[in-house]
């Protein structure tokens, strides 16, 4: 496990744990980590806004403040297993390690019958991973530069195979013809271009604000394409 895959794992074990926490050593244990490099990796998530503490003192750990857990939720079993097979299906695809952060939430918080439930029906749901995954490096520069709003610098390899390397300003993800696209503002070519996930060979998020280009100003969607975030 990498560090940004122990980061988020770290996360949601503390959200799990809830206001009892985990100590260092359990918590080093369960990663196969030491307990410096958990400490470490706390104090990342602190530096980030996640609002974990430690608890001093003997039987001491960490712990996160109860604002950044669920309170119990009512959903049924079928309603859960929604969630998952349509969290499995985009595994791999943008915003994929949030959406299963999201799941592991709705899961510590159910009631142990649902929950059961809900596993014994996912059972019955398969999906097919064969596709090749994308690097996640690279996806997840895409996402933060989308979601903080800043320029994004990536290499980009064309339909002939050549490789460029671009500075954008990302308007908006759209998935179309079964592939992801990134649209964005290419600085070099100082016009809306759509590049295809597949093709960004390498992406790197900027600290350089992007410019604020309303998904409007791109053009009309065909009929059938509709945001995620549904207004009505």
């Amino acid at each position: 496990m990498n560090r940004t895959d122990r980061l988020y794992a770290l996360r949601e074990e503390l959200r799990r744990a809830g206001p009892a926490g985990r100590t260092a050593d359990r918590l080093a244990e369960a990663f196969e980590v030491s307990v410096r490099t958990i400490k470490r990796d706390v104090s990342a998530l602190q530096q980030g806004g996640f609002p974990v503490w430690a608890r001093p003192g003997p039987g001491g750990g960490y712990a996160v403040d109860a604002s950044a857990t669920l309170p119990p939720v009512n959903f049924t079993d079928a309603e859960v297993s929604g969630l998952a097979a349509a969290v499995a299906a985009h595994r791999g695809e943008p915003f994929d390690d949030h959406a299963r952060a999201a799941l592991a939430k709705v899961l510590s918080v159910m009631d142990a019958g649902t929950r059961r439930r809900s596993q014994r029906l996912g059972r019955r749901i398969w999906i097919d991973e064969a596709g090749t995954p994308r690097d996640a490096r690279t996806r997840r520069a895409i996402e933060r530069a989308l979601h903080e709003q800043r320029v994004l610098s990536l290499r980009y390899r064309d339909r002939r195979g050549t490789q460029t390397s671009r500075h954008v300003d990302p308007v908006f993800l759209a998935r179309t013809g079964g592939r992801w696209h990134l649209v964005a503002h290419c600085r070099e070519r100082d016009a809306i271009r759509w590049f295809d996930l597949d093709r960004i060979t390498a992406a790197h998020t900027t600290a350089e604000p992007a410019r604020d280009i309303p998904v409007e100003s791109v053009g009309t969607p065909p009929a059938t394409a509709r945001p995620v975030a549904d207004d009505g």
